[in-house]
């Protein structure tokens, strides 16, 4: 009961913070990087393949003043991960953003496309809070954890079995790892977006944005800071006393019946 309540003016500072955004070349992770960095945070924005849009995200935080670094990984791999761990140096902060989302039917799925989807949105994340918590232990510092699931993992979506039950797992996960994290100051939570806007998604799937729209009780699409200032809070001072619990940031629209 001895740490201090942080004035309200600091409770979103992460200056002297340094926060793996993983997939951050990407729009819900570029604009929790961007916000990160705002807060003035030291951000590596990870990427797996599109260095460019990693590059370019890490060179507008730095533009604006802030400190960041494009840093590549396959999250599959333990030896990609021990490496970005490393290299982050004093990392405090991870938020597991990447991950994939293919539309395929149940029963069309294969072995492969079963297995491809558990090993990017629930084996990456595994592998990444394993190596960032160790790390944390050993440094005797605690942190945040900040998983992206999806509304998926509380309702699942036609063509979405396996990203639904992945995203879903992922939650558990993010309980299992708070209830053993804690011990070491380590705080994990996870958010669950709704349907957020992209560049050309009113042009290719008009009809899906409309349906949201009349089903989302704020009447519109959310936008990457939307997703970026729950990461904040659930990563700043404000959430001190929060972990394994899971945000739903949708508009409303899981606030509806399903009947």
């Amino acid at each position: 009961m001895s740490d201090p309540i942080p004035a309200v003016s600091k409770l979103l500072d992460l200056s002297g913070r340094t926060a793996i955004v993983t997939g951050a070349s990407g729009g819900i992770g570029s604009g929790i990087a961007k916000r990160f960095g705002e807060a003035g945070a030291h951000v590596i924005c990870h990427y797996h393949s599109n260095e460019d849009a990693a590059e370019t995200v890490a060179a507008g935080i730095r533009s604006a003043g802030g400190k960041a670094t494009a840093s590549q990984a396959d999250v599959a791999s333990a030896r990609d991960i021990a490496a970005l761990i490393e290299n982050a140096g004093n990392a405090d902060i991870l938020v597991n953003n990447a991950g994939i989302q293919p539309v395929k039917s149940f029963i069309d799925l294969s072995e492969s496309d079963w297995g491809d989807m558990m090993e990017a949105n629930l084996a990456g994340p595994f592998l990444l809070v394993r190596a960032f918590a160790d790390a944390l232990r050993k440094s005797g510092k605690g942190g945040s954890v900040v998983n992206i699931a999806s509304i998926e993992a509380h309702n699942p979506a036609p063509g979405h079995g396996h990203y639904a039950t992945s995203k879903a797992a992922l939650l558990m996960f993010t309980k299992a790892a708070a209830m053993e994290l804690g011990a070491y100051g380590i705080r994990v939570n996870s958010i669950s977006p709704g349907l957020i806007h992209r560049d050309g998604i009113e042009d290719g799937w008009p009809e899906g944005v409309e349906r949201w729209k009349k089903a989302a009780a704020l009447g519109r699409l959310g936008r990457p800071e939307d997703i970026a200032d729950a990461a904040l809070f659930l990563a700043s001072d404000a959430a001190r006393w929060i972990t394994g619990t899971d945000i739903i940031v949708d508009g409303g629209v899981m606030a509806r019946p399903t009947w």
